[in-house]
């Protein structure tokens, strides 16, 4: 009975990371109409750090000694994640919340091969054929957007959609290095430095003028994205702790859906405040088939 209830609160954890990372992309498209992508990466990484912050400075000191001598892989992965919150930010500026929620899927796909290559994990005949659905899907989805653009905005979304491929390989980068990492360190104190390092990193980039012109709504905007940098990682972790990684895995990987859900609803009830649109059949197929393809990748992995 026990062990039901630990699978129970894993999937429940596991949907709140999914729920939170599905709302974030619609958020970062319209704190992207008031502030500038660099601007809302630092806030969510500085807003992160510095919770953790106080959170030990109160509760245990002591592990603060970690900055002392932080582990080398942990700022290597750092920099991954910062490349993954930039071009995944960027991407959303140039696309739409819907197209980067599908590239970002590539993140899954990618550290499946990661795991044959580095980690000589043994690909099935089932994961074959995962990474050939997503590949299909990624492709009908592109060339559909395409088709969809206006010939003079092309490059813009280009631009975008190769921003999110380089989010997807950040991510990528960064959750290698986490895997390796968190056999020898406890996963906040990881998280910590994980958030320091890109805090330090975009600080000469910031602009501060446009958070003293910031409305009430707005810094609410702001602190939520900041929360989520903490919620939907905090809960991934117990999710983490209470099932299996492959049935996580899965259930974060439909958080597209989340967002296509949304971006629908906002569409029919004609919201002023977002640019919306609906996907066309074909492309919503191609959707489709990349979240399948990568959950067949995730969830036929060997353990």
């Amino acid at each position: 009975m026990k062990l039901f209830f630990n699978q129970y609160k894993g999937v429940i954890y596991a949907s709140i990371t999914a729920l939170f990372w599905g709302f974030l992309a619609i958020a970062l498209k319209v704190a992207l109409q008031f502030m500038p992508a660099v601007n809302i990466v630092w806030f969510r990484f500085f807003f992160a750090f510095l919770s953790l912050f106080v959170y030990y400075i109160i509760f245990n000191p002591k592990k603060l000694a970690i900055f002392k001598k932080p582990p080398i892989l942990a700022i290597v992965a750092a920099l991954g994640l910062s490349l993954n919150y930039f071009g995944f930010t960027s991407g959303i500026h140039y696309t739409s919340p819907s197209t980067a929620q599908v590239v970002m899927q590539l993140g899954p796909i990618l550290l499946g091969i990661v795991g044959f290559v580095v980690y000589k994990e043994k690909i099935g005949r089932m994961q074959m054929i995962g990474f050939l659905i997503a590949f299909l899907g990624l492709s009908i989805f592109y060339y559909n957007q395409i088709e969809g653009v206006l010939a003079d905005k092309v490059n813009l979304f280009n631009k975008g959609f190769f921003w999110v491929v380089a989010g997807a390989l950040g991510w990528v980068l960064y959750a290698s290095l986490q895997k390796h990492l968190v056999k020898s360190f406890d996963t906040q104190l990881l998280n910590i430095i994980i958030f320091a390092v890109p805090s330090l990193l975009f600080l000469p980039f910031v602009d501060f003028s446009p958070f003293l012109a910031l409305s009430f709504g707005q810094w609410l905007l702001m602190i939520f994205l900041g929360l989520n940098t903490i919620i939907a990682y905090g809960f991934l972790a117990l999710a983490f702790k209470y099932t299996q990684v492959n049935k996580v895995s899965v259930i974060i990987s439909l958080n597209p859906i989340i967002t296509f859900g949304a971006i629908t609803f906002l569409f029919f009830i004609d919201a002023q405040w977002i640019e919306t649109t609906l996907m066309g059949i074909k492309t919503f197929a191609g959707a489709l088939l990349v979240i399948f393809g990568a959950i067949l990748v995730i969830h036929f992995r060997n353990k």
